[in-house]
């Protein structure tokens, strides 16, 4: 079991590492993101850089289980936070299902380590 645990939390690593960076690069596709969600360009970077902390936090918690909860908290939160971004700009929803899953796992993981 503690294998997928270790699965979910390589994939978080990998997910918020690559959309971190990209955001932090201004790929267009997070541009224009960010500016259908009526969100300014700073905030992208902001987005950027905490889910970059996030996944250092997870990189960090193959070692230290409670920093990967913490981590798992953190990447939650954010990517709940970009659920009801898309719901409050009125998106389909399925423009927030990559994010609601993405909160689902860090939840998963956030318990799995807690317990």
């Amino acid at each position: 079991m503690i294998i997928v645990f270790i699965i979910l939390q390589s994939f978080l690593l990998v997910s918020m590492g690559f959309a971190g960076g990209s955001k932090l690069a201004g790929t267009k596709n997070h541009i224009e993101m960010f500016n259908s969600i009526k969100l300014p360009q700073w905030f992208r970077v902001v987005t950027g850089f905490v889910q970059l902390v996030g996944a250092a936090g997870l990189v960090i918690g193959y070692w230290y289980p409670v920093v990967a909860a913490w981590a798992g908290i953190w990447i939650g939160v954010t990517m709940l936070v970009a659920c009801l971004s898309h719901f409050r700009v009125k998106h389909p929803v399925a423009q927030a299902i990559p994010a609601f899953v993405i909160t689902l796992i860090a939840a998963s993981l956030v318990v799995v380590h807690v317990i």
